[in-house]
């Protein structure tokens, strides 16, 4: 017995001993919302670890080839509208960037990746790990053990807190945090568009190719791929705007145009007849993803043999110069849908379509916004249930920070596209400007969760949009209001104290939201908005339609600070550097009352609950 003892501990001595170093964060995932939330918690101080199975950054943006941006052109928040500006200046300008009909700014992949690896490399405080896969991590005693390959390297990672920031929310599934796949029944999930059964039926994803013009007289066909058959996308040249356009017409330029890139490059990403392919691989292994991945790569091929060969493009050929793969095609397809999980709130369309008067004020607790309409892609599973999505008409909007929490784990933080959120909203909050943006709120929630000292659950919500407006980035999805204004957090923070509602608009692929700062307000408006966060003015009742003036501004927030004088209002006039001469009749616009009751009362620091309702409201 003795012998055996010694043989077993002898061989347990003899196995090699991970040494493992100790992070503030550690992200999985250097996609678009990994890739933002190391950016943001790293210029904080934060020390972070992303761990990303290719060479690049930037997933969908990037690896997966999608460089056409999806809406919040007018909306150029924080890390998204930094990137957005270095594009610019690559390029020579925004326009350079509109090169295809489909998106305002288009890029080259590569270029993307080069600008987002600039962006992280600026960052002392982050370090990421390329060419590294997951194998497990553990929560235990209040700290997680991630444990990796880097480039064949077994390693081991421990820090307090992780962002989940994969493409289909494989880490969260592995702690056993329960998960929604497909469409929601419609009174399970309280949404009239929703279907009354639930399925697994999740959208059609796109592996997409980026094409080259290699110039006239080139014949760059590829061989005519396995299983070809031209009548899979006979109608790919007929195309029709769901919204603006009428009838369907042919013209394959315009469909190859739809993502047309700078330096005579193609995103090859078409929904009508093209290269979309269903297959439902989230809850798959690692073997059964690879090969349903490989026939999604299948019928891009073939749709690329069907540009060249029988529409006569064959000048155009797969780009060599883009992808760091042996076949020039993206190292990743690109993912519409995850698994969604259950946070402190759930994100639904009630919360889009009509945010003030939703069953709670959840736009109070904004982190990230959007202005894309709701976007499905069904076409490769004709047996899903009819949605009407070009009748879900909604507004521009804001994702609350609830829904990147989990109601079941006290360290884990949601990201990418596998936030609390319904199955319809996905359609529109899964869009790259909107993912940069959640990540960069994930950094900024595990920053402020850190400097707390607090489970997520009990972090405050207004620190963390302070955070984020610090950092340039948008809590509220007005459009006439950019960082660049000096009234811009005042505005923000009026917005999302409910001070002042903005007036959302429906429009084609851009939806809005305006703030109108210069409108003047009355005083009734000024009143309504103050009531939910003073509750001595619960009972005033004696603020009139007549617009605001001076006199009456001083005199009813004298209600709430009695302090308050002609004096102090007018230092802080000169302090926030606002024009004009002072007298009792002048009257006030929204910018200006926004701009002083910040300065002057404050309300934003009334702490909001998850669900938007203010404490002790």
């Amino acid at each position: 017995m003795k012998r055996i003892l010694s043989f077993v501990l002898s061989l347990i001595l003899c196995q090699p001993i991970l040494a493992q170093e100790s992070y503030d964060l550690i992200i999985v995932g250097g996609g678009a919302s990994g890739t933002a939330a190391g950016i943001s918690a790293g210029r904080a101080g934060t020390k972070t670890l992303i761990i990303e199975p290719t060479t690049w950054l930037g997933g969908m943006l990037t690896a997966a080839g999608v460089s056409a941006i999806d809406g919040n052109h007018q909306l150029p928040s924080g890390i998204w509208g930094e990137f957005k500006q270095r594009l610019e200046e690559h390029y020579g300008g925004p326009d350079k960037l509109s090169t295809g009909w489909v998106s305002n700014t288009l890029f080259e992949p590569s270029v993307g990746n080069q600008i987002l690896q600039e962006m992280a490399g600026s960052v002392p405080a982050l370090t990421v790990s390329f060419e590294s896969d997951w194998t497990e991590a553990k929560y235990e005693n209040g700290s997680w053990i991630v444990d990796y390959l880097e480039d064949g390297d077994a390693k081991s990672v421990s820090a307090p807190l992780l962002i989940d920031a994969t493409e289909l929310g494989d880490v969260a599934a592995a702690q056993g945090l329960e998960y929604r796949i497909g469409m929601d029944t419609r009174d399970e999930i309280g949404e009239s568009f929703a279907p009354a059964n639930g399925n697994d039926i999740i959208q059609d994803l796109t592996y997409v190719v980026t094409l080259k013009d290699y110039g006239e007289g080139a014949d760059m066909t590829i061989p005519k791929p396995e299983g070809y058959d031209p009548e899979l996308f006979a109608c790919a040249c007929a195309h029709a705007d769901p919204i603006t356009d009428d009838d369907p017409t042919l013209d394959c330029g315009k469909m190859l145009d739809y993502g047309k890139l700078p330096n005579g490059k193609y995103m090859i990403n078409w929904p009508n007849c093209g290269n979309d392919h269903y297959t439902n691989i989230i809850e798959l292994s690692p073997e059964e993803r690879e090969a349903e991945l490989e026939k999604a790569k299948l019928r891009t091929l073939q749709f690329v043999y069907y540009i060249q060969h029988d529409l006569g493009f064959k000048h155009l050929g797969i780009a060599d110069d883009e992808y760091p793969t042996e076949d020039d095609m993206p190292m990743i397809p690109y993912h519409r849908e995850s698994r969604r999980y259950y946070g402190l709130v759930d994100f639904t369309l009630p919360y889009v379509r009509t945010p003030y008067n939703a069953p709670t004020p959840l736009f109070r607790t904004g982190i990230a916004v959007g202005d894309y309409t709701i976007d499905h892609h069904h076409r490769e599973r004709p047996d899903a249930p009819e949605i009407d999505f070009i009748k879900i008409r909604v507004p521009s909007y804001n994702v609350p920070l609830g829904a990147l929490i989990p109601k079941d784990h006290p360290a884990l933080i949601l990201a990418e596209k596998s936030i609390s959120v319904s199955n319809i909203v996905n359609g529109a909050s899964r869009l790259q400007p909107v993912v940069l943006g959640i990540g960069h709120a994930a950094g900024a929630l595990a920053t402020v969760a850190l400097q707390e000292d607090k489970p997520l659950n009990q972090v405050s919500v207004r620190e963390v949009q302070q955070f984020l407006l610090d950092q340039n980035a948008y809590i509220m999805p007005f459009l006439d209001v950019n960082p660049e204004m000096k009234s811009f957090q005042a505005i923000q923070k009026a917005g999302a104290s409910g001070i002042f509602r903005g007036e959302g608009v429906p429009y084609l692929w851009a939806n809005q939201t305006w703030f109108y700062p210069g409108r003047a307000v009355t005083e009734f408006e000024l009143i309504q908005g103050l009531k939910p966060i003073y509750s001595d003015l619960e009972k005033f009742w004696g603020a009139s339609g007549d617009y605001l003036t001076l006199l009456r501004f001083e005199e009813l927030v004298k209600m709430v600070d009695e302090s308050i004088s002609r004096e102090k209002v007018s230092e802080s006039w000169d302090k926030l550097g606002m024009k004009g001469q002072l007298f009792d009749g002048l009257i006030l616009n929204r910018e200006q009352v926004s701009m002083l009751l910040d300065d002057l009362l404050n309300p934003f620091e009334k702490e909001v609950m998850w669900d938007g309702n203010f404490t002790g409201e």
